[in-house]
C-alpha cells in the first residue's frame, strides 16, 4: 500500500477516536440528567484492499476504521415492566391519598372528632330522660342537636369540597395526557427527519422515552415502534398517538354535578374507561392516576339512599371511596334525625304513609327539611305527613332527611320548651323521653350492603372510621409494595441504561490511547515520507 494511502488509514483512527471521545464526554456531562440513556460507540473496519489472491488466502491491506453508529443502550422488557408498574403505583398512591384525606376530614386525626358531637347529643338525651319537663334539659338537647348538625354539615361539606377538588384533578390529568401525546408526536417527526439521513437522534429518543414514562403513570398504555422509528401509543385499545396525528382525549361535563368524564372526542364522546369492570391487577384494571381519580371521585354526591340495593352496585358506590363514605356518613345522620323526629312527634319510624293530624294537633319536629315541611294541609283542615322520595334524580333531595337538606327547627331555637314532654293531663311524658333514649342503644343499621353486622349509632360511626382506616391501610401497603417493585425495576434499568462514571472514564482513557496510537502512526508515516523524499529522492 502506498505511504500516502497509509496517511488516510491513520486519519480514520484519529477521527473515530475523536468522535468516541466526544460521545464519552456527552455521557459524562449528562450523568445526572433525568431520562438520559447511555450512548455506546460502535466501530467497524473499512473495506479491505485486495492486492492478490493465493491458494491459501487473499493478500489484503486494511483501509482503516469506521465510526459506524452511536446506539442507545436500553432493555425494552425493563422499559415495558417499569411503565406498567409505574401506572399501577400511581393508582394506589392516589387511592391512599384519598383515604388519608377522608380520615382527616372525619376529624379523627386532630382530636376534633365528629364522634364528640354524637356523644354529646347522646349525653343530652340521657339528661333529658332524668327530668323530661326541665326547660334546661330541653334547651341542652336543642343546643347539642345544633352542634351535632353543624359538625355533620362540616364533614359532609368537606367531603363534597374534596370531591370537587378531585374533579379538577381529573381535568388536569386529561390535559397532561394530551400534552404528553403531543410531545411524543412532535418528537416522532423530529426523529424521523434526523434519522432519514442515517444519523442517530439519541437525545430526541431520550426525550420521547421520558414522555412515555410520564404518560404511563397517568393512563394504561401500549405502544409500538415501526421501522421508521415512529412510536404509536394506545390507551385500552384506543389510539392516542398515530404516525401522522394525535387523537386527544376530552372531557364531558355533567350539567347537574359539574363532574368531568374523560371521553374520546373523535369517537362520539365514548368514555375512556369501562368502570363496570372489576378492579384487579390480574385484569390490569388498576393502572393509572387518571382512573384512580375518576373512581375515587365517583359520578355524583352520594347520600343515604345510594346504599340501598341495587343502587349500591349499579351506581358505582362500592368502588368510589368518596361516594361510599358520603353515603355511609349520611345514612348515620339520616338515621339519627329521623329516629329522633319520629319519637318527638309520637310516630312510627318511618311514619306510615298518609299519617294525618287534626288542625291544631300537629306535632313539632327537631330536625326540619329545607325544602319540604313535615306536614302539609290536605285541604280539609288536617295535616298530612310528607313522605321522603328517594327514587328520583340524585340531585333532588328536597324531600329527604339528608345532611345537606337539614336544619334545626327555628321555633325550637327560639323556644326549646315547644318540644312538650307534658301530656294533656299535665303529667310528664316519661315514656317519650325513654323512647328517645332507647334509639341510641337499639340496633340501627349495617354500614353498607356488604356488611352483616348491625350497630347502634355510636358503633356505626366507629365502624365507619375503622373501615376508612382499614381500606387506607390496604392502599398504603399496596402503594408501598408497588414503589419497591418500581424501584427494583428502575435499578435494573439503570444498570443497563444508566451512565457509570467509572466506566466512562475507562472508555475515555481507551479512546485517548487509541487517538495517541493513530497520531504516532501518522508521525511514523510522515518520517518515512520525509526520509524517502529528502534522502533517497
Amino acid at each position: 500500500m502506498p505511504l500516502m494511502g497509509s496517511l488516510y488509514t491513520g486519519v480514520s483512527g484519529l477521527q473515530t477516536s475523536q468522535n468516541a471521545l466526544n460521545t464519552t464526554a456527552h455521557n459524562l456531562s449528562n450523568l445526572e440528567t433525568i431520562g438520559y440513556v447511555r450512548q455506546q460507540v460502535l466501530l467497524g473496519t473499512r473495506e479491505y484492499n485486495t492486492i492478490s489472491n493465493s491458494a491459501i488466502s487473499k493478500n489484503q491491506v486494511g483501509l482503516g476504521v469506521n465510526y459506524e453508529k452511536v446506539r442507545q443502550v436500553r432493555d425494552q422488557f425493563l422499559d415495558l415492566s417499569y411503565r406498567e408498574e409505574t401506572g399501577r403505583t400511581a393508582f394506589y398512591e392516589i387511592s391512599f391519598d384519598v383515604a388519608n384525606e377522608i380520615e382527616t376530614l372525619l376529624g379523627e386525626m386532630e382530636g376534633v372528632a365528629f364522634q364528640n358531637s354524637l356523644n354529646d347529643l347522646w349525653v343530652s338525651v340521657q339528661e333529658l330522660a332524668k327530668d323530661p319537663a326541665s326547660a334546661v334539659n330541653q334547651g341542652l338537647l336543642v343546643s347539642k342537636a345544633t352542634v351535632f348538625l353543624e359538625r355533620a354539615n362540616a364533614v359532609s361539606g368537606g367531603l363534597s369540597s374534596y370531591q370537587q377538588n378531585l374533579n379538577l384533578q381529573v381535568k388536569d390529568a386529561v390535559d397532561q395526557v394530551n400534552k404528553y401525546a403531543e410531545t411524543i408526536y412532535e418528537l416522532n417527526n423530529k426523529i424521523r427527519k434526523v434519522e432519514v439521513g442515517s444519523e442517530e437522534a439519541n437525545d430526541l429518543r431520550d426525550a420521547r422515552n421520558q414522555a412515555i414514562d410520564e404518560l404511563a403513570a397517568l393512563v394504561p398504555i401500549s405502544y409500538d415502534e415501526n421501522a421508521d422509528g415512529l412510536i404509536t401509543v394506545d390507551i385500552d385499545g384506543q389510539v392516542l398517538v398515530s404516525k401522522d396525528r394525535t387523537f386527544p382525549m376530552g372531557v364531558k361535563r355533567d350539567e347537574t354535578t359539574g363532574f368531568y368524564t374523560p371521553v374520546w372526542t373523535f369517537n362520539n364522546d365514548a368514555p375512556v374507561f369501562d368502570l363496570s369492570r372489576k378492579i384487579s391487577s390480574d385484569l390490569d384494571t388498576d393502572i393509572g392516576k387518571l382512573k384512580a381519580l375518576v373512581l375515587a371521585r365517583g359520578d355524583h354526591s352520594a347520600n343515604y339512599s345510594d346504599l340501598k340495593e341495587p343502587g349500591y352496585t349499579d351506581k358505582g358506590i362500592r368502588d368510589s371511596f368518596v361516594m361510599k363514605v358520603q353515603a355511609e356518613f349520611d345514612n348515620l345522620i339520616h338515621g339519627v334525625t329521623t329516629a329522633m323526629n319520629c319519637v318527638l312527634c309520637g310516630e312510627s319510624n318511618p311514619p306510615a304513609a298518609g299519617t294525618s293530624y287534626a288542625q291544631g294537633e300537629c306535632p313539632i319536629e327537631l330536625f326540619v327539611r329545607l325544602g319540604t315541611p313535615r306536614y302539609v294541609d290536605d285541604g280539609t283542615g288536617n295535616y298530612v305527613y310528607v313522605e321522603e322520595h328517594t327514587a328520583g334524580s340524585p340531585s333532588d333531595i328536597s324531600t329527604m332527611y339528608t345532611t345537606a337538606n337539614l336544619k334545626i327547627n327555628p321555633d325550637l331555637l327560639k323556644q326549646p320548651t315547644l318540644l312538650s314532654f307534658v301530656k294533656a293531663d299535665q303529667k310528664v311524658d316519661q315514656d317519650k323521653a325513654d323512647k328517645l333514649k332507647a334509639i341510641f342503644t337499639d340496633k340501627f343499621d349495617t354500614l353498607n350492603p356488604d356488611v352483616t353486622k348491625t350497630s347502634n349509632f355510636q358503633d356505626y360511626y366507629s365502624d365507619l372510621v375503622g373501615a376508612v382506616a382499614n381500606e387506607g391501610s390496604v392502599y398504603k401497603n399496596r402503594a408501598s409494595s408497588q414503589s419497591s417493585t418500581v424501584k427494583s425495576i428502575e435499578d435494573a434499568r439503570q444498570q443497563v441504561a444508566g451512565v457509570s462514571q467509572d466506566e466512562e472514564l475507562t472508555n475515555m482513557i481507551k479512546f485517548q490511547n487509541a487517538y495517541n496510537a493513530s497520531s504516532r502512526y501518522i508521525n511514523a508515516i510522515d518520517e518515512m515520507l520525509e526520509h524517502i523524499i529528502n534522502k533517497l529522492g
